[in-house]
């Protein structure tokens, strides 16, 4: 059974093999007086239209021994009188040595009825060793994995369309659909294949922390474990969201659920099926929010935008054209109004082509052109030199520059060394460049000089720097200790507050 926690209590909507809920009723609030107090006098028309689309997703696979055979631990309540019992009849059957077989059971739907596309969710797939595809009709088919995307949690499949006729759904315009709009779920809750629930649009762009482009469409339409990989439809019956996770302290619906929007998917779809895997664009910054006293001392009007913390190494625009300290407020035509819309634009602009960035840099604006890298390549690059394997253990990509406490701190190589004329035997991190009317500018900090501990312990990278003030920042430190270097070698000590 596939599980997500994140803050609350959110679930991927996936039922696996004997997992049972009961669903109480619930209350609604009464409606405004001014208000409509009834849906669509019926959807029976357009949910028989679309039933033969929705699909179930049966998987399985071979677990290695160990566990209770087919047989799972009773959900037993706190403090039953049996509770010790089944403790120690599980227990004794544990690492028996006996392979058993997992099955669990998602939602799906035909994108295209002439190549057999089927999409679903991701964790509905996850470690599968067979896939089969149940139709309304009751016939099954076998399918494949065509390719998956665990950060958007989007899989396609593909069966034989020879042997059965299909019928297919297309994506409409997620972007169109407003707050309050009447929108329809269809798939197998709990194993109850062709359910279909009506409610509306709740709310739109939530982010539950299930991943790196979360853009959620809030629904009150009942989505409960089993129902991950089905469409939400609007009332056109254009598929306008992926059903995929849930908030549930008990495991059924409580009227809040999320899919993955129309706009978001189509994409990810689109490499899937051509690819196999995702190419998303690489821009290679860290990132950090606008907040108010930033766009204040940068003299932006409003805080928006996102923020350049540091430059990643060897990255697309570790040439000078981005800058430690930009404000990036528009990418390839589209507004960054807070930083988590950049990492979503970029990932979705085309890898090796030229776009236009629009920056305020030291209060002015400008616009500059980059080529965006590939966000794949740059993560398996990463993952050989840290010796991870399948991502696991990888290391964070090492920083060329970074922006902290007011200043631009950079690699002390040959180039730097050159440049500032430090000595040779000065070794740590130099200041690029010090932001005016800043704390470190206030306590005569000058670009050249060479940080070579921060609160007793050496640097030796920007990466180093960054996570030195991050470490001191959690321990609730307000100053930071600094040493410095002249280009000469003579030291001295700073503090600057970190506030």
């Amino acid at each position: 059974m596939a599980l997500m926690r994140v803050p609350v209590s959110f679930r991927k909507a996936t039922l696996g093999a004997f997992a049972v809920s009961a669903v109480m009723g619930l209350a609604l609030p009464a409606a405004p007086a001014f208000a409509q107090t009834q849906g669509p006098a019926s959807v029976a028309d357009l949910a028989e239209n679309l039933l033969e689309a929705v699909v179930n997703i049966s998987t399985s696979q071979n677990s290695p021994g160990g566990g209770s055979g087919n047989v799972p631990m009773p959900d037993l309540p706190e403090g039953s009188p049996f509770q010790d019992f089944f403790d120690e009849f599980f227990q004794n059957r544990q690492g028996d040595g006996m392979p058993r077989r997992v099955q669990s059971l998602g939602s799906g739907f035909v994108l295209d009825a002439a190549e057999g596309i089927v999409v679903t969710n991701n964790h509905v797939i996850a470690d599968a060793d067979e896939i089969e595809v149940n139709f309304s009709d009751g016939s099954k088919l076998k399918a494949e994995l065509v390719g998956r995307d665990t950060k958007t949690d989007l899989a396609v499949l593909k069966v034989d369309p020879t042997r059965k006729k299909l019928k297919a759904v297309s994506f409409g315009d997620s972007d169109a659909i407003r707050i309050g709009d009447w929108v329809m779920a269809i798939g197998n809750p709990f194993g109850l294949g062709g359910s279909v629930t009506v409610g509306i649009v709740s709310a739109r762009n939530r982010n539950i922390n299930a991943g790196p482009y979360d853009d959620f469409i809030q629904t009150d339409a009942a989505i409960n474990r089993g129902n991950s990989g089905g469409p939400l439809f609007n009332m056109e019956g254009k598929v306008i969201g992926i059903n995929t996770a849930i908030i549930s302290p008990s495991g059924g619906s409580i009227g809040i659920g999320f899919s993955i929007p129309a706009r978001l998917a189509e994409n990810v779809i689109s490499q899937l099926r051509e690819f196999g895997e995702t190419h998303r664009g690489w821009l290679g910054v860290r990132i950090q929010p606008v907040t108010d006293d930033i766009a204040e001392s940068l003299g932006m009007p409003n805080a928006k935008g996102a923020l350049v913390a540091g430059i990643i190494k060897g990255g697309p625009v570790d040439n000078g054209v981005i800058q430690p300290g930009d404000v990036i407020t528009m990418f390839d035509g589209k507004e960054i109004e807070s930083m988590r819309d950049l990492p979503r634009i970029v990932a979705d602009s085309p890898v090796g082509q030229a776009v236009e960035v629009v920056i305020i840099r030291k209060g002015e604006q400008q616009t500059v052109e980059v080529t965006l890298g590939r966000l794949e390549d740059s993560e398996q690059l990463a993952s050989d030199e840290s010796g991870g394997e399948d991502g696991q253990g990888q290391e964070e990509d090492a920083l060329a520059t970074a922006s902290v406490l007011g200043m631009t701190v950079g690699e002390l190589d040959d180039e730097t060394r050159a440049r500032f004329e430090i000595s040779p035997d000065v070794s740590g991190v130099v200041i690029t460049e010090v932001a005016e009317n800043s704390a470190a500018a206030e306590k005569g900090v000058k670009a050249g000089e060479v940080i070579t501990e921060i609160a007793q312990e050496s640097v030796s990278s920007p990466q180093d720097v960054v996570d030195r003030i991050t470490a001191l920042r959690e321990q609730g430190r307000r100053n930071a200790l600094l040493m410095l270097a002249s280009k000469t070698g003579e030291l001295r000590f700073i503090t600057l507050r970190m506030d």
